[in-house]
């Protein structure tokens, strides 16, 4: 069967003016069966793609050009708001700058206070592993004569506190932010290999006490969190708790990762601190189970809410067509077993 031609002649004799879509597609498919003499089960894979594919083309083109004007538009609105919020960024250095100059570079306390601010203030995410290489840089060359361990510490702390509590609590994202400060680390300990143990076990402790700070926080405002806030969490309800009850895994991952990046001396570096550090995550693993406990006694009643609307959702067109589809899937599944079975057994029968 040449099939362009029936993909030709389906767009021809496609007859648009009927009321709905069953009576459009039984139109065309019985003239087809009619011009090409052909029944429809005698169609193979192929001859039953290119009807479908071509049916489909006809009844969805204005809606798929839609989707293709809209999807234009989500990009263009999505490259606007990076450029704002590149421009929101800059606009509060600027900000911050000018305060800075008036605060005056003696008045020490002060700045100390605006940087807190600063730090609260403005998206960290995007400068995070610039600014934690420059910190531990800086900490070096301040703290030459000194131990330098609690002061990175320290500063690990706060930039993996700000970092977290700025966004979701979500995996993906504490996974990205831990990654990107122990890289920073990294790169710097590989160009200063004598103070690599410093720097790597105060960066690991700092980021670990940061997160548990995070999560801390985010307990105590899951009392005050509003409605509205309540049922966005809901809606990742269980991938929450989940998430919570692995922190001590995800931390753990983050640095056997980075480990197995790294030179040979940092990676050993790395996994004997991480060795050292099993029982100081014993406070992570206590908080975050903690706050998963919390989310479980508190947003119960929501969650059920959730579930009641979700089983509602189950009676819908989109998932009676999922079912289906689902009893097709292992209807097709069984066939072709049954076929291959056959198929062996007849193998087998013609060796004997």
């Amino acid at each position: 069967m040449d099939l362009e031609k029936l993909q030709r002649d389906l767009k021809n004799s496609y007859n648009s003016r009927f009321e709905n879509v069953e009576k459009r597609v039984t139109d065309a498919l019985t003239r087809m069966s009619e011009e090409w003499k052909i029944e429809l089960d005698q169609l193979t894979l192929h001859e039953v793609k290119t009807v479908v594919t071509t049916i489909l083309t006809m009844e969805t083109q204005a809606l798929h050009d839609e989707v293709e004007t809209l999807l234009a538009q989500k990009e263009q609105i999505e490259r606007s708001l990076e450029k704002k919020s590149d421009a929101l960024q800059r606009a509060k250095y600027d900000v911050f700058n000018a305060i800075e100059e008036q605060f005056g570079s003696q008045n020490s306390e002060a700045i100390v206070k605006l940087h807190q601010v600063k730090l609260q203030s403005i998206d960290l995410f995007d400068i995070l592993g610039e600014m934690v290489e420059s910190a531990i840089i800086t900490a070096l060359e301040k703290d030459q004569e000194r131990d330098i361990e609690e002061t990175l510490e320290e500063i690990i702390k706060e930039l993996t506190l700000e970092a977290i509590k700025e966004g979701s609590l979500n995996t993906i994202r504490v996974r990205k932010i831990l990654s990107t400060i122990l890289q920073s680390a990294v790169d710097v300990s590989e160009a200063t290999p004598t103070r690599a143990d410093a720097i790597l076990g105060s960066v690991l402790k700092g980021m670990r006490s940061g997160l548990i700070h995070a999560i801390d926080r985010f307990k105590k405002r899951l009392v005050f969190m509003p409605v509205e806030a309540k049922h966005i969490l809901i809606e990742d309800y269980e991938t929450i708790i989940e998430d919570l009850n692995q922190t001590d895994v995800l931390f753990s991952q983050v640095i056997q990762t980075k480990a197995s990046e790294s030179s040979q001396a940092i990676r050993k570096s790395l996994l004997d601190i991480h060795k050292n550090m099993h029982y100081d995550l014993e406070e992570l693993i206590h908080i975050s189970k903690e706050t998963a406990e919390v989310i479980r006694e508190r947003f119960s009643v929501l969650a059920k809410t959730a579930m009641k609307r979700g089983e509602k959702a189950l009676q819908s067109q989109t998932a009676r067509e999922a079912k289906r589809m689902g009893i097709q899937a292992w209807s097709v599944a069984r066939t072709a077993l049954g076929t291959a079975i056959k198929s062996a057994k007849e193998v087998m029968d013609k060796k004997d």
